[in-house]
């Protein structure tokens, strides 16, 4: 897979190796601002790789629950900002009439202050009116220990630079059926979502989500808007991602390498029932 337009830099390095100094050509993940506004009203600021862009907004406006469908939207378009040469900013219009800026404002605040608590967290979510996923999913965990696999080989950022985060999207024979990569994870995920939103794909009731770092609170709560019934990380899994998969019926999985992992909430839908428990 080739790596997107713009997100990959190179720069110059000294590398020291066994006693030489030598100066070599180091490839970097690119890092620039993306302002994702609604009309002439600016929502938020994201510092993403470059690539994809109309995905990540979409997605991010689907996952913070900003819109539920792709018949909200009436515009997505990409723009260049004010004083800036490069296209950083993605303009949307909705069809929705009732958009309320400060509202949003507002609760982009409290969720990234530090005194919001957990039971509060899971709340708002719970408030959004988000479905448990489809209890009658199920995947093979040979499979799932191969998923692993087949995405490292579609990084391709990734491996020229080493610094950038991917999230997977496959079905449950292990096809992969989407990709995207980001310096920032939730982004990653914000991208699947922005590409199953504008495909039509949604709900994705019988695929699971593999991203590569944790799996984090907010990374859960993105896989529950986009309707996926199983989160896996390569990573661990935070304490209150725990408690919100545990509380909507999430299956999460973490620490998958190799053929091992962890299942901290619904492991029905990956253990095979009857399976011996030692």
């Amino acid at each position: 897979m080739r790596a997107p337009q713009g997100s990959v830099e190179l720069t110059s390095v000294t590398e020291w190796d066994e006693g030489t100094a030598r100066s070599v050509q180091d490839s970097l993940a690119t890092e620039e601002p993306l302002e994702i506004g609604i009309g002439d009203t600016p929502l938020t600021v994201t510092m993403r790789t470059p690539g994809h862009d109309l995905e990540l907004a979409a997605g991010f406006l689907l996952t913070e629950g900003i819109i539920e469908s792709p018949h909200q939207i009436a515009a997505l378009r990409l723009a260049r900002g004010k004083n800036s040469a490069k296209s950083n900013l993605v303009k949307v219009k909705l069809n929705d009439s009732s958009f309320d800026s400060k509202d949003l404002q507002r609760n982009f605040f409290a969720a990234s202050s530090c005194g919001i608590c957990g039971k509060a967290s899971i709340d708002a979510v719970r408030l959004r009116g988000l479905h448990q996923p489809d209890r009658g999913f199920r995947i093979d965990p040979e499979v799932l220990c191969r998923l692993p696999e087949i995405l490292r080989p579609e990084q391709a950022v990734f491996s020229r630079t080493g610094g950038l985060h991917a999230a997977a999207l496959f079905d449950a024979v292990g096809n992969l059926l989407a990709m995207r990569e980001d310096i920032g994870r939730h982004n990653a995920v914000d991208k699947i979502a922005g590409w199953a939103l504008l495909q039509g794909h949604l709900p994705l009731a019988s695929h699971v989500l593999l991203v590569s770092g944790r799996g984090g609170f907010e990374i859960a709560q993105k896989t529950l808007a986009m309707g996926i019934p199983i989160l896996a990380s390569v990573s661990a899994p935070s304490s209150l991602a725990v408690k919100l998969a545990r509380e909507l019926g999430l299956t999460l999985v973490g620490f998958l390498r190799g053929r091992r992992f962890i299942v901290y909430s619904g492991e029905f839908r990956c253990i095979p029932a009857g399976s011996r428990i030692v």
